[in-house]
């Protein structure tokens, strides 16, 4: 992806280049622009017709060799006159920036000498006074510079002759002291006031406007006091260096230590500005304009009396517009630049690939990023969770065999499409998926991410794992890879209880299916409560969480809130969790949660198979509760009020005998109500009335026979129905006013 950027980043970019240097335009058509790392602007050229009079310059390259290795060099002039190398050349300031001469004077040398203003050959080209200071380096001399005249050097510069003075232009004076010149020499702090060129070793004053000559006056002729150090070389070193390039502290120090040492700038690049202007004479713009061969071409440019010390005039380009003002069009708006059409088009494509390939990489970086947090995450709520379900399974094994991954729900269940959704509550969400080996599963999925859930869903898996009975839903697995489990459930098919009792119509679910699924609801929940090595009390009961299948076989289903207890203790306190309606009322009052808790749930089942009622709805005009309502009635002999007329009409005695099971399973106090498996016994009974279940144990026939004679409880237990009735309405009232269940 790296690779393909920088692909799609050439294009534009080498594009842009072209397009910048042909809008440059800064050497007449055909002529070289470029020596090395140097531009070459018009007025200056390398061959002939490429220049203008004065300004010719040589691009010098080592014969045989390559560019690269050996960089060709910008000289001034031709090779013949000398080696005064071009460093930069600045059309905008009418400057170049070249290599400095250095002069040297031996010891007692006290000759006045003229010194060149420019290197020979330069033309209009004059030493910068502005620009430039005039260093001398060496001990024990005392150095005056004067001008020669007011009037510009000749095209060829001048000579070494000797000249009278005309006058003094400055003064300055080196002397050397042993300690800080090795103080300077050895030191690495090159901030500690010790580089300064500030009369130790090094002295410096202004460049005068034009031809200037240099005269040294020695102390004792001897060189001064530093000619006791080994180390400094005996000659005097005169030069002009760029001010700007001098007053840099380091390059200061190394060309100081350098001439004092060797006596010559070994390594060091001592640079000089060199002004230049066309019409060198005394003749301004407006004069210049009138002659022939005027330089300032574009038509964008305009004439400036030159302020440096060349005499002339230079152009430059107007405000707003940019370039080489002596070359035809040199001058150009950065805004009226345009481009070819077929430059357009590879640029719009070079950056349209570009944009494309960053978007992707964009995307995929992202795409990437995701994916390992959701690794990371994932490893952290497999580790966390896993060791939740260690802690309650018995068996250890389990774990292993029924762990499913997150990538594999997803895939079943098409990352959890709305359309899959089966159904759902408060609490979570239930899709329809298809897992690798093509069984048909329900995944339970929490909509609340809190420790309570993650507790209940880990508490699911504990206790449905130990379970294995034809009236409980099946848990294939789970997935540990969420913050809250992932449950995987064998898929029943055929919605709830209670979507099938509370259908719109007078019909429902047949009598004889009603007395079937409240048998196997019953079977169930005797298994949990005794079959199992540890009592487990499902806690909510209700005609949502009883599924059934094609055959309308009835599944015990969500059992979050269940909680085990041990065969040795009869109940556990514990906090409140149920469903209003079907919650026991003493576990309510006395938060101990015993077997009889869901025996009083199971009964408000069996009520609602009865009536068609719903509990957490339907009320008694009087606004008392169903189950209130429904022991009013019975103690009444009125049933026939609050009974389905489909019960009626298919039930008839067995009804009656169910009727009475309920009213015994909805006693106040937990001791009153019949245990989970004579309750089985007895619905089964009704079932197969000709079949003696208990032949062999006399005693829960005759128990079960006493808990089926709905004529002896209406006889002998009126009075107490009565009082229980208005117990019954007095709590439910403070509990309807009060209650708040997390399920």
């Amino acid at each position: 992806m790296h690779s393909l950027l920088v692909a799609a980043a050439l294009p534009p970019l080498l594009l842009a280049t072209t397009i910048a240097a042909a809008a440059a335009n800064i050497a007449l058509p055909g002529c070289e622009s470029k020596c090395g790392d140097v531009d070459i602007p018009y007025p200056f050229g390398t061959t002939a017709g490429c220049y203008r009079p004065g300004f010719k310059v040589t691009c010098h390259r080592t014969a045989g060799k390559d560019d690269h290795a050996h960089p060709p060099k910008l000289l001034l002039g031709r090779e013949s006159d000398g080696q005064h190398q071009v460093l930069e050349i600045s059309v905008q300031n009418a400057t170049v920036r070249v290599s400095s001469t250095v002069w040297f004077f031996n010891v007692g040398d006290d000759r006045p000498t003229r010194l060149a203003a420019a290197p020979a050959g330069a033309g209009p080209l004059v030493l910068s006074a502005a620009r430039n200071r005039l260093v001398h380096i060496g001990c024990g001399f005392r150095a005056a510079s004067w001008s020669l005249g007011t009037s510009p050097p000749s095209p060829q510069g001048g000579g070494g002759a000797e000249a009278p003075p005309r006058r003094a232009h400055s003064t300055c004076s080196s002397s050397c002291s042993t300690e800080h010149l090795e103080r300077q020499r050895t030191s690495r702090k090159r901030c500690d006031g010790l580089g300064w060129c500030d009369g130790i070793g090094c002295c410096d004053t202004p460049v005068p406007a034009t031809s200037f000559g240099v005269r040294l006056e020695w102390n004792n002729g001897t060189g001064g006091s530093g000619g006791g150090s080994p180390w400094i070389a005996s000659v005097a070193s005169v030069m002009a260096v760029e001010q700007e390039w001098w007053s840099r502290k380091d390059n200061l120090f190394t060309l100081k230590m350098s001439l004092l040492a060797l006596g010559r700038a070994s390594g060091v690049v001592v640079p000089a500005l060199l002004d230049w202007a066309f019409d060198n004479s005394s003749a301004t713009c407006a004069e210049a304009a009138a002659r022939p061969g005027f330089g300032c071409a574009s038509k964008h440019s305009e004439c400036v009396n030159s302020t440096g010390s060349a005499f002339g005039y230079v152009c430059r380009c107007r405000h707003g517009y940019q370039g080489n003002p002596y070359v035809k069009d040199g001058c150009r708006s950065p805004r009226s630049f345009h481009p070819p059409a077929w430059a357009i088009f590879v640029m719009g494509l070079g950056i349209g690939i570009f944009l494309l390939l960053l978007v992707l990489a964009t995307i995929f970086a992202t795409k990437s990023l995701k994916r390992h947090k959701a690794k990371k995450m994932k490893e952290h709520f497999f580790k966390q969770n896993r060791g939740l379900l260690l802690q309650q399974l018995v068996d250890k094994d389990i774990a292993e065999r029924m762990i499913f991954s997150l990538e594999e729900l997803e895939k079943a269940t098409n990352k959890f499409d709305k359309a899959r959704i089966l159904g759902g509550g408060g609490h979570g969400m239930v899709y329809k998926g298809i897992i690798s080996d093509q069984h048909v599963v329900a995944i339970k999925k929490s909509k609340l991410v809190i420790q309570r859930e993650i507790d209940d869903f880990i508490n699911e898996v504990a206790i449905l794992s130990q379970i294995n009975h034809r009236n409980v839903v099946k848990l294939f697995g789970c997935c540990l890879e969420t913050e809250v489990p992932l449950l995987v459930y064998e898929f029943i098919a055929n919605g709830t209880l209670y979507d099938h009792l509370h259908v719109d119509g007078p019909l429902s679910l047949p009598w004889r299916d009603r007395l079937r699924i409240a048998f196997e609801v019953a079977s169930s929940l005797a298994y949990l409560h005794s079959a199992a090595s540890t009592s487990i009390v499902h806690r909510d009961i209700k005609t949502s969480n009883i599924l059934l299948d094609d055959r309308l076989v009835a599944k015990m289903s969500d059992f979050g809130a269940s909680r085990g207890i041990s065969i040795d203790k009869s109940g556990l306190v514990t906090a409140i969790q149920g469903t209003y309606g079907y919650l026991d009322p003493e576990y309510y009052y006395t938060r101990r949660l015993t077997e009889k808790s869901d025996v009083y749930s199971f009964g408000v089942v069996l009520l609602e198979l009865l009536t068609r009622k719903k509990p957490t709805i339907d009320m008694a005009p009087d606004g008392i509760s169903l189950v209130a309502h429904f022991i009013h009635l019975l103690s009444e002999d009125r049933l026939g009020e609050i009974l389905d007329v489909q019960v009626i009409e298919e039930g008839g005695n067995e009804a009656n005998q169910v009727a009475a099971m309920a009213a015994q399973c909805l006693q106040m106090k937990g001791d009153d109500r019949p245990t989970m498996r004579h309750l089985e016994m007895g619905l089964q009974g009704l079932q197969h009335p000709n079949i003696n279940f208990l032949r062999n144990n006399p005693r829960e026939q005759e128990c079960v026979t006493e808990q089926t004679d709905t004529r002896f409880q209406r006889k002998t237990n009126t009075s107490a129905i009565h009082d229980s009735y208005s117990r019954r309405y007095s709590m439910e009232r403070e509990m309807l006013s009060s209650a708040t269940f997390p399920r």
